[in-house]
């Protein structure tokens, strides 16, 4: 299982993260800021849980690319 978690109100805007895992990452219309897919949210942090083990990949590189380091990646 690949848990990736976004403090999405710290983004910046950059982008990377779509560039780079834009299965799991769209930027917002309303505020351009980064918006995790399918993830769930408490008190600020967005948490995706996937069997997908394929995904990882491309999180983590999208995770190493983000200038303010709010997304971390890991394999449980």
């Amino acid at each position: 299982m690949v848990v990736v978690t976004l403090q999405r109100n710290k983004c910046i805007g950059c982008n990377y993260c779509v560039e780079l895992a834009p299965n799991q990452f769209q930027m917002s219309k309303k505020d351009g800021k980064t918006v995790l897919l399918h993830a769930n949210n408490k008190k600020g942090f967005f948490t995706l849980r996937s069997n997908d083990e394929l995904i990882f990949d491309a999180c983590d590189n999208a995770a190493k690319a983000c200038p303010v380091k709010i997304i971390s990646v890991k394999q449980v």
